[in-house]
């Protein structure tokens, strides 16, 4: 049986206490699917996003989606903690498997890379959860990430929101926010490797 990742998040969001809000260090992967997941999150949370996305190449397109990121947050009430463009730690977790299907082990080593760094951060500033805009889109495997990030949660001490932001047309939000805000829409993941490979609007 699946788990419903969806009913998960509504439970944590009601077991929250009732006066004030939790710290939540939020890894976004870009500023159109994070549009949705601040307009939900940032009802329960105190939310700070994390822009950590060595996967993102070249340069140019890692400070484009960077823009976008902050466009966002001209219209949402959060924070972000910027980190500088690192190409070379993502071709070292992709080294060997360049050539990996779509969806694959390539991909589960690329969320292990930028969910370890949000964990790691989130521990040492001291936050109350961690969580990720990754399960908004539709061809992101929830079960995986969640995996993920519920381990990384034990290994560094601090509490994994799960989700599945996608759930309770989630993504189609996301669109029409992105359309609003006036944002730059890519359809890739922004790995070189990947590149050509998704359908159009599928990130």
């Amino acid at each position: 049986m699946k788990t419903n990742y969806q009913l998960l998040t509504d439970n944590c969001i009601a077991s929250l206490p009732p006066d004030g809000k939790p710290t939540l260090l939020l890894h976004s992967c870009c500023g159109p699917c994070s549009s949705y997941v601040l307009e939900y999150l940032t009802r329960h949370f105190d939310v700070t996003i994390l822009y950590y996305n060595p996967n993102i190449q070249p340069e140019a397109e890692y400070e484009k989606r960077l823009f976008y990121q902050r466009e966002v947050l001209k219209h949402l009430p959060a924070r972000i903690m910027e980190c500088a463009y690192d190409g070379a730690a993502f071709e070292e977790i992709a080294a060997g498997y360049e050539n990996a299907p779509e969806g694959g082990e390539r991909c589960t080593r690329c969320f292990l890379l930028r969910l370890e760094e949000t964990a790691r951060r989130a521990a040492q500033g001291g936050f109350d959860f961690f969580c990720t805009t990754l399960t908004v889109a539709p061809h992101k495997e929830a079960e995986r990430i969640n995996r993920i990030g519920t381990e990384l949660g034990r290994r560094w001490g601090v509490r994994w929101l799960p989700s599945d932001f996608k759930k309770r047309d989630g993504y189609l939000r996301s669109i029409r926010l992105a359309q609003e805000y006036g944002l730059y829409r890519q359809d890739w993941c922004g790995c070189e490797y990947s590149h050509g490979k998704n359908e159009a609007g599928s990130i």
